[in-house]
């Protein structure tokens, strides 16, 4: 496992574009039919890499405290599943389940809607604006596996809380760091 950090998407850029299988309920789900009202937070994720891991339970509450407040949320998982099974879209599914993801979790089987993000690691967190455009691309909180941090989201619930009120400057924007993103071969 290699640390990779965030490649830092340029602030503004326009929500790409994505239409991808949850794995929850098993429908397609856009771009369109996920994002929020006040703005939109797009996951690149994956069920065995430590770092999501070690964030998941904090993720699962920010969702939960920000989605009726009008954000939306989805995480995407583009891990190569031939060399990674565990990340297979049986697998995501019962992850999703069993943490009671309230969120879709989706399968970008061709890694397209990875390299058009340019997500590089797991967690990759993107918030874009009510106007679908990028306004914060980092990490969730300091903590780490092992850094004895605590897991408080203070970094992603701050640009959050900024978006809610229509602020679209954010700083810092420190990049998140976990695994690389699993590429075909």
């Amino acid at each position: 496992m290699a640390l990779t950090e965030s490649n830092m998407l340029p602030l503004k850029t326009k929500a790409p574009e994505f239409s991808l299988p949850d794995t929850i309920s098993g429908s397609d789900k856009s771009f369109g039919d996920i994002k929020g009202e006040k703005g939109t937070v797009v996951i690149f994720s994956c069920n065995h890499c430590p770092f999501v891991v070690h964030i998941n339970s904090e993720l699962v509450n920010m969702a939960n405290e920000y989605m009726p407040k009008g954000l939306g949320f989805v995480a995407i998982s583009s891990n190569d599943v031939a060399n990674y099974p565990d990340d297979s879209p049986e697998k995501m599914s019962i992850v999703a389940k069993v943490l009671k993801y309230p969120f879709p979790y989706l399968y970008d089987a061709t890694q397209e809607v990875a390299k058009n993000y340019d997500a590089a690691c797991t967690p990759d967190f993107y918030l874009f604006n009510a106007q679908d455009e990028l306004v914060y691309r980092g990490r969730m909180d300091g903590s780490r596996p092992g850094n004895a941090v605590p897991v408080t989201g203070a970094d992603l619930r701050s640009a959050i809380e900024a978006v809610a009120l229509g602020i679209d400057e954010i700083m810092p924007q420190i990049p998140s760091a976990g695994c690389n993103i699993k590429w075909h071969k």
